[in-house]
């Protein structure tokens, strides 16, 4: 991914300084907002990182609720950035000890979210990059397929690996994005912790702002 210019970089700081509301929370089909500003949706594994990324992007320490118990988050909850985009954090998914009737509810819900969204700009699914993509991955990056949403692959926990395996890391990632039609060309590494590829992740976001979700 092309490294963003000074403009741009200078452009995404200002989007993420201004003002991020909580709009709504919805745990059924019938509670979610009717489209409006430009939308991109967050989603990964329960404790992939998901929370810590969306507070540290924001640099907020608690707009996302972090929780160490995994599969906390059962609703889609949206927030408004600066008057032009909505964050979307949507439910984790894989969590081990959910029953298999909660999980199937909460697929229902994504995907009742992901289809017909014609302001969904991207959906970032996050890998923690010290396990990749796993078979749970897979089928959610099958999901965004089948629903025709571009999505983009974010490893999160970059600063837990060694640099021989954050280039493997990258590499593998990238390697297991082949015949997922719907999947961006890229990968980007973050480290919600030490600050590492946010400022990235902030202008590709802002440019998806600045174009109205669509052309990158």
């Amino acid at each position: 991914m092309t490294a963003p210019s000074d403009d741009e970089l200078a452009a995404a700081r200002r989007l993420f300084a201004g003002p991020c509301e909580f709009v709504a929370g919805a745990a059924t089909r019938e509670a979610i907002p009717g489209p409006g500003l430009p939308e991109v949706a967050f989603v990964g594994r329960s404790n992939a990182g998901k929370s810590s990324l969306i507070n540290a992007l924001t640099d907020r320490a608690s707009l996302a609720r972090v929780s160490h118990t995994p599969g906390r988050t059962r609703q889609i909850n949206f927030f408004r950035l600066g008057g032009k985009l909505m964050l979307v954090d949507l439910p984790g998914y894989g969590y081990a000890h959910a029953s298999k009737a909660l999980t199937a509810q909460w697929q229902r819900l994504i995907f009742d979210y992901l289809r017909g969204r014609p302001n969904l700009a991207r959906v970032f699914v996050l890998v923690d990059a010290r396990r990749g993509l796993l078979d749970v991955d897979r089928e959610a990056m099958g999901l965004l397929d089948k629903a025709a949403v571009s999505y983009l692959v974010v490893l999160t926990k970059m600063d837990k690996l060694s640099p021989a395996e954050r280039g493997e890391a990258r590499t593998r990632t990238g390697f297991g994005l082949k015949g997922h039609a719907a999947a961006y060309p890229d990968v980007l590494a973050t480290s919600s912790l030490k600050s590492e590829g946010l400022d990235a992740l902030r202008c590709h976001i802002a440019a998806l702002a600045g174009a109205g979700g669509f052309g990158l």
